[in-house]
């Protein structure tokens, strides 16, 4: 196993337990929220944010992936004044796009939230405004530490932004929907307290990135003062390159995440005006799906992003030295960690559905519901997380048309979907789930088509996908009858349910092992591999 190879799983592993840590953190901090807030507040906060999730897209979500491309290009050659120059001149860019976009969506704050169908959610609009100045400033630091080939920096900020973030969203939200009372608007302050935290939190993750990059400057000037590259690069030529850089990312991941916005505002839209149902009625479905729901399948989905994040500069760099060998080995290694961790992390969703719910969101009101749902979170958690690995391996390889068009063609699909889902055949909020895993689904067929035409990709099935399903299978149905006998014997179900997951993470490590999906050599390449190989060995699993 190459270093090279090795370090790129390694620094994606590092950022995918980040990423990981960030979601079960949010997970545990939602569960007293939504009891406070309620599923209305919760709506109307959930639409913000998926409003703010759009502007961010807009102003700075590219950047990281953007930056880590470029410096990742310049390090590569040693070019380390140029490094220097395209890290200040993203800043500047994202100074002025996020004072541009901040302006916009503070002083549009009502028009917008009318346009989504929530009128009630423009104050957590204008709060969540200055945030998007503040991540656009974070989201070049954390492109320039991981251009530099360390996930280490942007992983920690995520854990602290996330830890910042729960405890003033808990606060400030109990204090605004108290406040709310009086004026009789508890609900719209609510989720505007909400959201306050998601402002202090990302202030709190640039502060943390400001004084890493204070220990790493002198490192940083040493290098530049070595650095004898004759073509410095002017900041009209960086500015030029970073745009076209950031254009096509732009535009594949705002087409990419767009489908959620456009969820929201069709959903509401079409409940209120064609179905003519209650605002209140409306707004607690899509509470109860996008504060559930969708929050805890995008935990397993975190680990695709975090490889995406990972694997583009070390594809940058294989690409650079023209080892196609290496590009399709990484790409390999990529999906496979992807779909190994995702598709266990599918089935238990949707096979422990209802004791999981029951311990996090104990509401009789909305239970049977969310259970329903849930079970649908192993397409969910598979599609979606293959579609998202898949992106980043393709902007990693330059071809960053591919994915525009991809998700632009999949999203035009989706909108098809779901209006015939939502006013045919009145789904409700289960044809919201359907038409989003038919759209992650057309994606990834889409990526794996450019990836085969662009690399010459043949998917591997068996060790990738059948494989890792069968064993996911075996382990689903095992953890689920054993939370269920265990109950038949005692009424403890928090208790239960810690048993059957980790009943659930031992059958599906031996039955990994024991069908050959991986092998010593990969088992190193994941976190803590040395001593997963040492369990191994001695259980005589390999």
């Amino acid at each position: 196993m190459s270093k090279n190879k090795t370090n790129f799983m390694v620094q994606g592993s590092i950022l995918a337990i980040a990423g990981i840590l960030v979601r079960i953190i949010g997970v545990i901090y939602r569960i007293p929220l939504r009891s406070i807030m309620g599923p209305t507040a919760m709506g109307y906060y959930s639409t913000a944010y998926d409003v703010y999730s759009l502007f961010l897209l807009l102003s700075s979500m590219s950047l990281p992936i953007a930056v880590s491309k470029l410096v990742s290009a310049k390090y590569a050659k040693k070019e380390y004044k140029n490094a220097w120059k395209t890290f200040v001149g993203a800043m500047i860019f994202a100074i002025i796009i996020g004072l541009i976009v901040s302006s916009i969506m503070f002083f549009g704050a009502e028009k917008i939230a009318e346009l989504a169908g929530y009128s009630n959610s423009k104050y957590a609009l204008m709060v969540l405004a200055p945030t998007l100045f503040v991540m656009s400033v974070l989201g070049v630091m954390r492109g320039f530490f991981q251009g530099l080939g360390t996930m280490v920096p942007t992983a920690f900020s995520q854990v602290l932004e996330q830890i910042a973030n729960c405890v003033l969203s808990i606060s400030a939200g109990i204090y605004l929907m108290k406040v709310g009372m009086k004026v009789g608007e508890e609900n719209s302050y609510g989720a505007a307290g909400v959201t306050m935290g998601t402002l202090v939190g990302a202030l709190t993750a640039l502060l943390f990135l400001a004084f890493v990059f204070i220990l790493y400057y002198g490192k940083l000037r040493r290098n530049i003062r070595r650095d004898r590259t004759r073509n410095i690069e002017s900041y009209s030529y960086i500015t030029k390159i970073l745009v076209l850089t950031i254009f096509p990312v732009l535009l594949s991941t705002t087409i990419y995440n767009f489908s959620n916005l456009f969820d929201s505002v069709i959903f509401g839209n079409i409940m209120k005006d064609v179905l003519h149902v209650a605002e209140e009625t409306y707004t607690t479905k899509w509470g109860i799906y996008s504060s559930e729901y969708r929050l805890l399948t995008t935990v397993p989905i975190a680990i695709a992003s975090a490889l995406s994040s990972a694997v583009i500069p070390s594809l940058v760099k294989s690409k650079n030295e023209g080892n196609k060998g290496a590009v399709i080995n990484k790409v390999e290694s990529a999906i496979r960690f992807t779909m190994i961790i995702a598709i266990p992390a599918g089935v238990g969703l949707s096979m422990l559905a209802g004791p999981i719910l029951f311990v996090l969101f104990p509401d009789p009101v909305t239970y049977n519901d969310s259970v329903h749902l849930m079970r649908l979170a192993f397409f969910t958690v598979l599609v979606f997380s293959f579609s998202t690995i898949t992106n980043g391996i393709l902007q990693g390889i330059d071809r960053m048309k591919a994915p525009v068009i991809n998700a632009s063609v999949a999203l035009a699909i989706h909108l098809v979907i779901i209006v015939i889902a939502l006013i045919v055949f009145k789904g409700g909020i289960f044809g919201v789930v359907i038409s989003d895993i038919c759209y992650g689904a057309l994606v990834c067929l889409f990526n794996l088509r450019s990836l085969r035409k662009y690399l010459n990709y043949r998917q591997e099935l068996l060790k990738t996908f059948v494989l890792p399903c069968v064993a996911a299978a075996i382990m689903g149905i095992i953890s689920y009858g054993t939370h269920h006998l265990l109950m038949l014997v005692l009424d403890a179900n928090l208790l239960w349910t810690i048993v059957a997951v980790i009943v659930a993470i031992i059958v599906y490590f031996v039955l990994l092992l024991s069908l050959r999906t991986v092998d010593e050599a990969e088992l190193y390449m994941m976190p803590m591999g040395s001593k997963i190989v040492m369990i191994a060995r001695k259980l005589h699993l390999m």
